[in-house]
């Protein structure tokens, strides 16, 4: 039976929401480049999207810059402790990202969810660092967006987000003026390897961002062009 992650009728609504009112709020006070379009299309739903964390501007970058027939249905996770304690928040954070709650501490009431809307068909976005990076530079990735991936046996979708920390800094409640560039970039969908770990995949999975991220400046521009100019 259809629910608000699968209903036709509430995708309309998130659609008119993304597309009609957040993107083009967040494409007008950034400046956003996307690249690595042609990697995904060929990919197709269920799979995980992963990217890493810096800033608020994350969620609505990777929802904004991802294809509709991908992003359509696409779930992000969500802190369970903070986007779903307040009920404005937790309907803003629905209706936006249709959420999913994510336990950051101990608990885990919500474990089997993530899987289960894989099995559904329902994409999800998982930001493996579990929060914001306080400097900007990509932490330490979780195991269990690759663990996921593995037990549902679904590919990952690695987007690298580079010059949202700049934008849109932590500790900030607004992107900064003068809209700042920002670029969101798609790798390759990624599979576990013959034999490999959830934490070597999950390693993979990071360093593939990482490359990503160290390959495109926030215009969108390759590193390499701007060395070419100095």
């Amino acid at each position: 039976m259809a629910d608000r992650f699968t209903s036709p009728a509430m995708a309309s609504v998130r659609f008119v929401a993304q597309r009609g009112l957040l993107r083009p709020l967040i494409w007008r006070l950034a400046t956003v480049t996307v690249v690595g379009l042609d990697r995904i299309k060929d990919l197709e739903a269920p799979f995980i999207a992963v990217a890493n964390h810096s800033s608020h501007l994350d969620a609505p970058l990777v929802i904004g810059a991802t294809p509709k027939r991908l992003s359509r249905y696409l779930a992000a996770g969500a802190a369970a402790d903070y986007f779903f304690d307040v009920q404005w928040r937790k309907w803003l954070t629905t209706l936006f990202f249709n959420a999913f709650a994510i336990e950051r501490g101990t608990e885990r009431k919500r474990a089997g969810q993530s899987k289960a809307l894989l099995e559904r068909g329902v994409p999800l976005l998982i930001f493996p660092e579990g929060g914001r990076s306080k400097t900007g530079e990509m932490g330490k990735f979780k195991a269990g967006a690759a663990a996921l991936s593995i037990a549902a046996g679904v590919p990952i979708l690695p987007i690298a987000l580079i010059g949202a920390s700049t934008a849109m800094p932590r500790g900030v409640n607004w992107p900064l003026p003068g809209r700042l560039p920002v670029c969101v970039a798609f790798g390759a969908p990624m599979q576990q390897a013959d034999g490999e770990t959830a934490e070597e995949f999950s390693a993979r999975i990071a360093g593939q961002i990482r490359s990503l991220h160290d390959s495109v400046q926030p215009t969108g521009k390759p590193v390499h062009a701007e060395e070419e100019n100095i």
